[in-house]
């Protein structure tokens, strides 16, 4: 037996921002810097850790700390800000957005500003009613790294233009659902395990008013999948009520199971 304590897991926020594209529903995603040491260079969803401003932001209210972080993580590494004029209730445009960037985006990207000195100078209001809770993973214990993700789908404004931020991420792409998992399928992609299983449940969606609809309405069940032995050789299993179309599940993908 180990003395060795256990790692606590991560509080963070992966958001899956999503349009409606010629062929259907897609999703914005980017492809993690190799010199990350978690999931790097995998596809994944934006996203990244809770942190304290974001906390204060929600006032204490739990899943709002999620969403204002996913939120703050989504402008910070795509370039999109998912806020409000004070007393407004349509997002900021592509001219706002551009000068909002152009000031403080690389800022907060070296930690210098926080989202709610951003927030305040401004004068905007984060849009967590636009934050639908999509997903709850949680990586199991024993492993080095764990992280506690809340996962939230979100529709593009559609005059905001997202941008992987060359640091983090170093590519970006509007991708179809099935499309994204063709390309890990066909090897040309690495997808985490959290990240194949979302996908696949965002690709039952033909539109984003279709996925949004029916997301409104989930009931979301904590998943930290662990290793089962079958006959068939080891799975990873996940709890059937979190409806991802099974219990067991081939070992696909690079062993990081937890965020994505």
């Amino acid at each position: 037996m180990s003395d060795k304590p256990e790692v606590t897991a991560r509080p963070a926020s992966t958001v899956l921002l999503v349009r409606d594209g010629e062929q259907g529903l897609e999703v914005f995603m980017v492809v993690r810097n190799r010199a990350i040491d978690f999931a790097g260079g995998a596809l994944v969803f934006p996203g990244g850790r809770v942190e304290p401003d974001d906390v204060e932001i929600a006032g204490g209210e739990c899943l709002d700390a999620f969403r204002i972080a996913g939120i703050r993580e989504t402008f910070e590494e795509c370039g999109v800000l998912l806020a409000r004029p004070a007393g407004c209730p349509v997002m900021i445009g592509a001219e706002t957005l551009l000068r909002i960037e152009d000031t403080h985006r690389a800022a907060m990207n070296r930690g210098e500003r926080t989202l709610s000195e951003l927030l305040a100078a401004e004068r905007l209001q984060p849009a967590t009613d636009a934050m639908l809770h999509f997903a709850h993973w949680v990586t199991p214990p024993g492993r080095s790294k764990r992280f506690d993700t809340q996962f939230f789908l979100a529709a593009a404004p559609p005059d905001q233009a997202a941008v992987h931020d060359g640091s983090e991420s170093v590519e970006s792409e509007w991708l179809r659902p099935a499309d994204a998992l063709r390309e890990a399928d066909a090897g040309r992609r690495t997808l985490v395990f959290a990240t194949r299983r979302n996908l696949e449940k965002l690709a039952r969606y033909a539109t984003v008013a279709e996925a949004l609809e029916a997301v409104a309405a989930y009931r979301v069940v904590t998943v930290m999948p662990e290793l089962a032995k079958t006959e068939a050789g080891p799975r990873l299993r996940i709890p059937a009520a979190a409806d991802y179309d099974g219990e067991l599940f081939e070992l696909l993908d690079k062993p990081a199971i937890g965020a994505g």
